[in-house]
C-alpha cells in the first residue's frame, strides 16, 4: 500500500529526488535533496520528450537517473543500515521516485513512494492551513514598532510557550526597512509549508502566541484563514517609551548603521506619500549617520500613525485584552515580563 502524506513521521528520511530549482521553490519541510536529475538535466529530458519522442527521452533520462542514483548511493546511503527506512517523492510520485525507491528496495532497504508525489503533499498543504488555523487560542502580541515584539516572541519560546514567528518564517521584519541583509525571502508555497509545518506540530490545547502581523510580510501573503482567526483573538498590548524603543531598533537594524545608501534609497519609496521635502530631511539624516534622531522621526512621523492606524482596523480593543507597560526590553526584562503573560493568561 503506498504512503500518504499522513505518514510521513513514520520514515527515518524523507527524499526528495527532483531537481534542484523544484526544491528550492518548496519542498516537504526536512526533506533531503537527493536529485536524480538536475536542472539541466531534467531540462533536456523535457525538450526530448516533447521534439523528438517519449521513447528518446525516457533512454536519455534513464542513463542520467542512473548515473546520479549511483552516485547517491556510493555518497549518501553507504553508511545506512539495513533498518533505514526512508520515503521517496518526486514531482506526482512517478518514474522519478519510483526509480530510486525501486533500486533501494532491491537492496534491501524499506523505501517506499509518496503517493501522489509533492502535487499530493502540496494539496494536502493548501486544506490543512483552511483548516488547521481555525484549531487554536492564538494571544497577539501587539505594540507600536521597536516595541520588542520579536524579542517577546522568543523569550516566550524560550520559556516553552507555543510560538507562531511569522516573520522568522517570512525573513521579512514586515515594514519598509524589513529585508533582511544577505537573505531573501523564500517563496510563498515555501512559507506556507512553513506554517503548515509549525501548526502542526501545536497543541490545541495550548495557546500560540503571535504577533499582530499584517495580510502580508514583505512580499509573502499570510493565509486567509490563519489572518481571520488572529484578528479575532485577544490581544497581549505593549507600551513602551520611545527612548527605549530607538534604542532597541538602533540594535536590530545595525546593518543599515554601515549603509545610508540602501536606507535613502528604501526612504524614496516614501516621496509620494511624505513629500519631498520631509523625505530629503529624512535622507540627510541618514547620510550624516544621525541614527537616534532619524529613528525616533520616523517612528514619530511615519511608523505610529501607520502602525495605530492598522492595529484600530484590525486588531480592535477587546475586553480580553491585556496590556503591559515596559521600560525595560533587554533579555532581562523581556524574561520578567514573558513570566508576567504566562501568568495572566
Amino acid at each position: 500500500m503506498p504512503a500518504t502524506v499522513a505518514d510521513l513521521s513514520a520514515f527515518d528520511a524523507i527524499i526528495d529526488v527532483r531537481s534542484p530549482g523544484e526544491f528550492a521553490e518548496d519542498h516537504i519541510p526536512g526533506a533531503i535533496s537527493l536529485p536524480v536529475l538536475d536542472d539541466a538535466e531534467r531540462a533536456r529530458v523535457g525538450t526530448l520528450y516533447k521534439q523528438v519522442s517519449s521513447f528518446e527521452a525516457k533512454k536519455v533520462g534513464a542513463a542520467l537517473v542512473s548515473r546520479n542514483i549511483a552516485q547517491h548511493l556510493d555518497a549518501w546511503f553507504a553508511d545506512k543500515p539495513k533498518t533505514f527506512k526512508p520515503l521517496v517523492y518526486c514531482w506526482r510520485g512517478g518514474s522519478r521516485s519510483g526509480s530510486l525507491t525501486h533500486i533501494l528496495q532491491k537492496i534491501g532497504f524499506a523505501a517506499m513512494q509518496l503517493d501522489g508525489g509533492y502535487k499530493a503533499y502540496r494539496r494536502h498543504v493548501v486544506a490543512e492551513l483552511d483548516r488547521l488555523p481555525t484549531l487554536f487560542r492564538y494571544r497577539v502580541v501587539s505594540g507600536p514598532t521597536g516595541s520588542g515584539k520579536s524579542r517577546l516572541l522568543q523569550a516566550l519560546a524560550d520559556a516553552g510557550s507555543q510560538v507562531l514567528d511569522l516573520e522568522v518564517l517570512a525573513a521579512h521584519r514586515g515594514s519598509l526597512l524589513g529585508a533582511l541583509p544577505d537573505q531573501a525571502q523564500p517563496t510563498q508555497k515555501s512559507f506556507e509549508s512553513a506554517i503548515w509545518a509549525a501548526l502542526n506540530r501545536f497543541d490545541p490545547g495550548q495557546p500560540v502566541f503571535v504577533e499582530s502581523e499584517s495580510k502580508k510580510i514583505g512580499a509573502l501573503r499570510v493565509p486567509d484563514a490563519l489572518i481571520t482567526a488572529m484578528r479575532a483573538s485577544p490581544c497581549i498590548r505593549l507600551e513602551v517609551p520611545l527612548a527605549a524603543r530607538v534604542q532597541l531598533l538602533t540594535e536590530d537594524y545595525v546593518h543599515f548603521l554601515h549603509d545610508p545608501d540602501t536606507i535613502n534609497r528604501q526612504l524614496g519609496y516614501l516621496t509620494t506619500l511624505r513629500g519631498s521635502e520631509t523625505i530629503d530631511a529624512w535622507q540627510a539624516l541618514a547620510t550624516q549617520r544621525a541614527w537616534p534622531e532619524l529613528v525616533a522621526t520616523l517612528l514619530e512621523a511615519h511608523y505610529d500613525p501607520a502602525y495605530f492606524k492598522s492595529l484600530a482596523r484590525n486588531y480592535a480593543p477587546s475586553p480580553a485584552d491585556l496590556s503591559f507597560h515596559i521600560d525595560d526590553v533587554s533579555a532581562h526584562g523581556l524574561q520578567k515580563l514573558t513570566r508576567e503573560i504566562l501568568a495572566a493568561v
